[in-house]
């Protein structure tokens, strides 16, 4: 997941709320921040902390905000992708489905004509 600056903030400011037993795994660098945020929100009672948890799920998109308020950690498989230095977090179907795709039989392009 890509970041933006005000989602950054929010982090830093949720690192520094959260019980010393958290701090650890609240790192930008860690692709699965966010599924590790989700039940340091189930379990705290501050409300202040809470309400910073669900600007950044909010921030982030839908899809993680019905993630946070279902409480829903999934079992599906994930793999970390690194493209240009970013590490994004995908779907380990999606991955699978790229790399099928590309194990198909090469075709031969000559001036942008496929060929024999």
């Amino acid at each position: 997941m890509n970041f933006t600056k005000p989602m950054i903030d929010l982090v830093q400011e949720i690192r520094r709320r959260v019980p010393s037993v958290h701090k650890p795994s609240i790192k930008l660098a860690n692709p699965e921040l966010l599924n590790e945020l989700i039940p340091i929100y189930k379990e705290s009672s501050d409300a202040v902390l809470q309400a910073l948890l669900k600007e950044l799920f909010f921030k982030a998109g839908d899809e993680w905000l019905a993630k946070l308020e279902a409480g829903d950690i999934s079992d599906e498989k994930l793999v970390t992708k690194i493209y240009r230095g970013q590490v994004q977090l995908v779907s380990a179907k999606d991955a699978s489905s790229k790399v099928a795709s590309v194990a198909e039989k090469p075709r031969k392009v000559y001036r942008g004509r496929v060929v024999a």
